[in-house]
């Protein structure tokens, strides 16, 4: 039974995404019989290309990508660089788990009151400093260049590379390394970026990747923080897939192709960023350059990503202030008096939200655990070795836009009339839940210490045996840890509730990311602190219940 988890894993990643993508590409070349079209035809390029700003489109939708995706990195990379050998590193993976749990969508929200011209940031240093008694004329948020929708990005994207960094560091022995170069006069942080760095980059190209992918095609960050006229390319196709007029579905079809394309086109060119780069490093080590200029470098970096780190703990705040707030006239920089009114009128309108956010996220992370379980007790009874292709395709679901499958996901789910069912919502989370689940939990997996087993086995315990009495207890806390992580994910996924539950399955995403458009912001608070609270609670579920379950055996914990 076991032999049948990794195919049946590998038809749940790749059947959707293929059946997806076709049923993408046929409307965009004119093939839509339901709507009466059936000869092939470019009309819909036609219509997209003559579609006015398209350009514009693709410029922002390129330069917030890629500043973010650009952004992230550097400041991942130059924090890890000066900190790696700080004491306080190892428990950076706590500190940054508020952020890690916490939705895109509602930490661009948070963002958004912070950075907004009657944000709480002009609040604390006016009217002192500003001398402003009324909101300044600028535009900070949603502004044309979509330099707010790419920070919201980087608040998120980083803390997440950091986590990647350290855990393939693990994997390395950094501290000789680094002695070795600093015995040869290289600084702390230029010992790490040319003695660790090019071994550690090959473990996080993939998450790399994956990072640059969503900052190219984010629908729900850029709802909130991108500009409205032009959208990012992923917001077009969107609403045109919305909308009443079904004539412009090939048109959709084919913007969602083009995002396709952007995002491999794009990958594509870091690909080759990334050999220029190596061969630059090469070149610099070869010629013995100290380059005593990475140090400031490094810690510019590294600082950037600690303010970074305390904008997306501020913007945690301040959502969570707003929805406790009486009043909060500007300039005040705190509200003039708390109270939970907005809560007790608005929590039972989000009674519903909150069931299909905990079914949802709690269904497809079971589901993503039995599997990942499955395949992993299956590789190690196979004595099996997974290679870079199992990577490649347990990352396929991450690097593929979801504007450029989910309408063919959708069309197949109508097809069958499972769409607008919590079960299609399901099913399309765990599209993008099992991934994280198996990654989370792989490496911990493979590490127990086969001896554990082979001494059960020698006693006369069963394969079954071992498995439920020896491995599952070992294992508890990296278990709930990648359930908590499976779940985080699920209550952050947009597009896939929109498809798949066709709008009649609303979550707390969902509803938070209409509210953004325009809400009481003390609502939109409120909505957002759920948003939060979910994936946090279970966080905290995953670091505690191990503690008292294990209580008594301090080697489990």
């Amino acid at each position: 039974m076991l032999r049948a988890a990794p195919p049946l894993t590998l038809a749940l990643f790749l059947l959707p995404i293929a059946a997806g993508l076709a049923g993408t590409a046929l409307p965009a070349f004119g093939y839509l019989p339901a709507l009466g079209h059936t000869e092939v035809s470019l009309d819909a390029w036609r219509e997209l290309m003559a579609t006015p700003g398209l350009a514009d489109t693709l410029a922002l939708t390129l330069r917030a990508g890629l500043l973010a995706t650009a952004l992230s990195v550097v400041l991942a990379i130059g924090f890890c660089a000066l900190a790696h050998d700080r004491p306080w590193m190892r428990r950076c993976e706590s500190a940054l788990a508020p952020i890690l749990a916490t939705p895109h969508a509602a930490l661009a929200i948070g963002f958004a009151f912070l950075i907004l011209p009657s944000g709480w940031l002009v609040r604390m240093v006016s009217p002192d400093l500003t001398g402003w008694h009324t909101p300044p004329q600028i535009v900070t948020a949603r502004d044309p260049q979509g330099l707010s929708f790419a920070g919201g990005l980087v608040l998120k994207e980083t803390p997440y590379l950091v986590l990647m960094i350290l855990a393939a560091s693990v994997q390395m022995r950094v501290r000789d390394l680094t002695a070795s170069a600093r015995a040869l006069g290289y600084g702390p942080a230029a010992a790490w970026l040319f003695a660790v760095l090019p071994r550690l980059y090959a473990q996080i190209r993939l998450p790399v990747y994956a990072v640059l992918a969503f900052s190219l095609s984010a629908v729900d960050v850029a709802l909130i923080l991108a500009p409205g006229t032009p959208p990012p390319l992923a917001v077009l196709a969107m609403r045109w897939f919305a909308d009443y007029d079904l004539a412009l579905y090939p048109r959709a079809a084919a913007a969602a192709l083009l995002q396709l394309a952007v995002v491999a086109g794009t990958i594509v060119l870091w690909r080759l960023f990334e050999i220029a780069a190596a061969r630059l490093g090469r070149a610099i080590i070869l010629r013995g350059w100290r380059t005593p200029a990475a140090e400031p470098v490094a810690a510019g970096a590294a600082l950037g990503a600690v303010a970074a780190g305390v904008a997306a703990f501020a913007a945690i705040a301040g959502m969570a202030l707003w929805s406790v707030a009486a009043g909060w006239r500007f300039p005040d920089a705190l509200p003039d008096a708390l109270t939970l009114d907005v809560w007790i009128r608005h929590l039972p309108e989000a009674g519903r939200p909150i069931e299909a956010t905990l079914a949802a996220g709690a269904a497809a992370t079971v589901i993503a655990l039995v599997l990942a379980l499955a395949c992993l007790e299956n590789e190690q009874r196979a004595a099996l070795r997974p290679g870079t292709g199992t990577l490649w395709l347990l990352y396929l679901p991450l690097l593929v836009p979801q504007i450029a499958f989910l309408f063919g996901v959708q069309v197949v789910l109508v097809q069958t009339g499972l769409d607008g069912t919590l079960a299609a919502v399901i099913w399309a989370h765990l599209l993008f839940v099992l991934p994280y689940v198996f990654l989370s939990l792989a490496d911990p997996y493979r590490a127990l210490d086969p001896r554990f087993a082979r001494s059960a086995a020698a006693l006369g315990a069963g394969r079954v045996r071992i498995f439920v009495r020896i491995k599952l207890p070992m294992l508890a806390k990296p278990i709930l840890i990648a359930a908590a992580i499976g779940f985080a994910v699920s209550v952050g996924q947009y597009l896939p509730t929109l498809f798949a539950g066709a709008g009649r399955v609303a979550t707390l995403t969902t509803e938070a990311v209409t509210l953004a458009a325009g809400a009481d912001r003390r609502v939109l608070g409120v909505y957002a602190v759920l948003q939060a609270a979910l994936p946090a609670l279970v966080y905290g579920l995953a670091l505690g219940l191990p503690r008292l379950m294990f209580r008594n055996r301090r080697g489990l914990l």
